[in-house]
């Protein structure tokens, strides 16, 4: 079985702070690491090869130069070979764009490692754009079935089947192979690298794909491809003070807030 693994190197949100003078966040000085949802995504793929060695490993992302190094980072924990795709021609790319080029990558990837990909995982979500829409739109330029939010896999005859999250709890669904799923944080956590497969991962040659290797239609991509525009970032002002209801017991707590909201005319 054949696995493609889309990660996106994004800033730490950890190390993010909110320049006080432009009321921005100064992303570039931020330390830029996987995607955290994406090393639950490889982490299930490196499982499911745990399980099968046969099972292959490709991990896929879009960016820049310094993209290279989280897929250093995907090697050095089970993916068996990286792909960067990097091109001025996607900068300014949306999830539309993005998930676009990227279907075009997986084909040529096919193309040039003579195989089919069985299974295509995305994690869920980013810490940058939170949007959750490129794994779903990615399975949709692919026409692939999907599952999304999935927190434990398994693959046999033929088909995935996977246990997701819903607003109500949990459903366990399945669905034939090729198809593309997105993971949500699992139970189990990512595994860290050794020292051996660092140092072999930072060895490591990192093929990179242009837009001149995709067939796709450049119109679809970069900033004139992608429909959605951003007007504005702000950071929503923290607001101060407020009452502390500390009372016996909830009912009166509520009896409390019930009368100081009626006294302010909110109710």
């Amino acid at each position: 079985m054949n696995i493609l693994v889309c990660i996106k190197q994004v800033p730490d949100i950890n190390e993010l702070k909110v320049d006080a003078a432009t009321n921005t966040l100064p992303i570039d000085k931020a330390p830029n690491v996987v995607n955290t949802l994406d090393t639950y995504a490889l982490e299930t793929a490196v499982r499911l090869k745990d399980a099968d060695p046969e099972v292959k490993i490709f991990a896929l992302t879009m960016g820049p130069e310094q993209a290279k190094e989280a897929l250093k980072s995907c090697l050095s924990v089970g993916a068996d070979k990286a792909y960067r795709l990097g091109d001025v021609l996607l900068e300014d790319s949306d999830t539309l764009a993005t998930s676009y080029a990227l279907s075009g990558a997986a084909k040529v990837l096919e193309a040039r490692e003579g195989l089919t990909f069985d299974l295509i995982l995305c994690g869920k979500q980013t810490t940058d754009g939170d949007s959750a829409q490129v794994g779903v739109q990615l399975a949709e330029h692919l026409s692939y079935p999907q599952i999304t939010s999935a927190v434990e896999i398994s693959v046999d005859a033929g088909k995935v089947r996977a246990r997701r999250e819903t607003g109500d709890g949990y459903e366990v669904v399945e669905t034939a192979l090729p198809a593309v799923v997105t993971i949500s944080k699992t139970e189990y956590e990512p595994r860290y690298a050794s020292v051996k497969s660092k140092m072999a991962a930072n060895r490591a040659e990192i093929p990179v794909l242009t837009v001149a290797d995709l067939e796709i239609d450049t119109a679809l991509i970069g900033l004139n491809g992608s429909p959605t525009k951003l007007k504005n970032t702000y950071v929503p002002q923290r607001k101060k003070g407020g009452i502390k209801l500390e009372e016996e017991n909830g009912e009166i707590a509520a009896d409390k807030l019930a009368a100081l909201l009626s006294d302010a005319g909110i109710v």
